[in-house]
């Protein structure tokens, strides 16, 4: 299963808080045969997931960014936002070079380039996403 796919199934998941709510009662401990099972405690549990217009890729393999960077553009798009950052640090670049080479092909954005200083500077990359991609909430492929 692609990240992707997990991130948009985890965010789903939180939206459906009822939904897991149910799923645990059906036995004890959220475990067939009543067996305790802390990951399933809703005490740990976050209580929301936000999604911003900064997307964060340490921690990501170089062979992630362009299906990350797809599902983080598809979110917005629905969230109708103009601009969004990219933080993939500086470092050798690797991140860098793949995060554009995921934007260069991507024709819901307009334009690209490093953040300013304040913002993350060559460690972070600005995107615009262009005016037919919010308003048609369309997606290519």
């Amino acid at each position: 299963m692609g990240i992707a796919r997990r991130i948009r199934g985890w965010l789903a998941a939180f939206r459906r808080r009822g939904e897991v709510r149910r799923a645990r009662e059906r036995s004890p401990g959220g475990r067939p045969g009543g067996a305790p099972d802390r990951a399933c405690r809703e005490e740990d549990l976050p209580g929301a997931v936000v999604v911003t217009d900064t997307l964060d890729l340490h921690g990501f393999f170089p062979e992630q960014i362009a299906e990350v960077i797809d599902a983080f553009l598809e979110r917005a798009v629905e969230l109708h936002l103009e601009r969004v950052r990219i933080i993939h640090g500086k470092g050798r670049s690797v991140l860098k070079r793949e995060v554009w080479n995921a934007l260069e092909s991507d024709r819901r954005v307009v334009d690209f380039r490093d953040a300013p200083p304040e913002l993350g500077g060559w460690g972070a990359t600005i995107a615009l996403i262009g005016p037919a991609a919010r308003t048609t909430n369309s997606r290519r492929r």
